[in-house]
């Protein structure tokens, strides 16, 4: 990778394990937003390289393995996390890398048609007790599919079937089309039907309901203590000297203050979080053993 006369050259490596087009174009605007503020920042230019493949782990790669002098960072998503578990031959380790920050997430959710007989999360595991149910994803090993695949076998314990498709607006016309009984992934790729109301809420994977969707209880009021998330981290080499990590991590924080980026991050159905190093470096590691856990569980085989 060629070095720039930049502050930072920013690898992006979107989570493309069976996405669609639309949640890439999502992480990509999320990760241009705060990149294009942190160069008013920095006062240097950015460059972003997209380097998707190998479920991310193509740019992480790349990343770990650049020289740790701040001028190449990873811009990546929940995948890294998973491929920690997921993945048998990465080319890298995550101690390989440093935790910038971790500035923005979206929940996991659970919906169904507005047609359907179920009403509430509770009413759809009440169907599934009955008779197998069977829901849509964005693909085999996506978060959506994970968090949920844990809600059904190991919490709720009833039989329902991951229909994987190429990305979320697909796995959405196969619920609109009431092919599925349900429909899992995060908010970002759903949000402007939930709010039309052309499909039914029933759940949300975080800790509190989210502003702009209060309608929709979260896991946990259900019964189920599931908080899972998709979010967009910014990673450094792990020998990039201290100092350097944190002059970014306080650019970042900066950048996410802003009133203009909560705005835009809200307007992309993205929340937004503020942290030190190591807040966001706690984060991650209980973000790794969570996925790990959930994908033994569930009995995913690692590839």
């Amino acid at each position: 990778m060629r070095r720039e006369r930049c502050c930072a050259r920013l690898s992006q490596s979107p989570d493309d394990i069976h996405r669609g087009l639309r949640a890439r174009r999502l992480r990509r605007q999320r990760a241009r937003l705060i990149g294009s503020k942190l160069n008013e920042r920095l006062g240097q230019s950015i460059i972003i390289e997209n380097r998707a493949g190998g479920g991310g782990n193509i740019g992480a790669a790349a990343a770990a393995k650049a020289a740790p002098d701040g001028y190449t960072l990873l811009v990546t998503t929940t995948g890294l996390a998973i491929n920690e578990t997921l993945s048998k031959s990465k080319g890298f380790a995550v101690d390989d890398l440093a935790v910038v920050a971790i500035p923005a997430w979206a929940p996991e959710t659970l919906s169904v048609n507005p047609s359907s007989p179920a009403k509430s999360l509770a009413e759809l595991l009440q169907i599934a007790k009955t008779k197998p149910i069977n829901y849509a994803s964005p693909g085999v090993g996506t978060s959506g599919h994970i968090a949920n695949a844990y809600l059904f076998q190991e919490l709720a314990k009833v039989e329902a079937v991951n229909v994987p498709f190429q990305g979320g607006a697909l796995a959405v016309n196969a619920l609109l089309g009431g092919h599925v009984d349900a429909l899992a992934g995060a908010v970002t790729g759903y949000a402007g039907q939930l709010k039309a109301g052309s499909i039914r809420g029933i759940g949300v994977a975080s800790e509190r309901r989210l502003a702009q969707l209060p309608d929709i209880p979260t896991y946990t009021e259900s019964g189920f203590p599931i908080v899972a998330s998709t979010w967009v981290g910014i990673f450094a080499p792990a020998r990039t000297d201290a100092a350097i990590l944190q002059k970014l991590n306080t650019s970042v924080n900066d950048v996410v203050r802003e009133a203009s980026t909560q705005s835009q991050l809200q307007a992309l159905q993205t929340e937004f979080r503020i942290g030190d190093r190591a807040d966001a470096a706690d984060y991650f590691r209980r973000d790794v053993a969570q996925w790990k856990t959930m994908i033994t569980r569930i009995g995913l085989t690692p590839q």
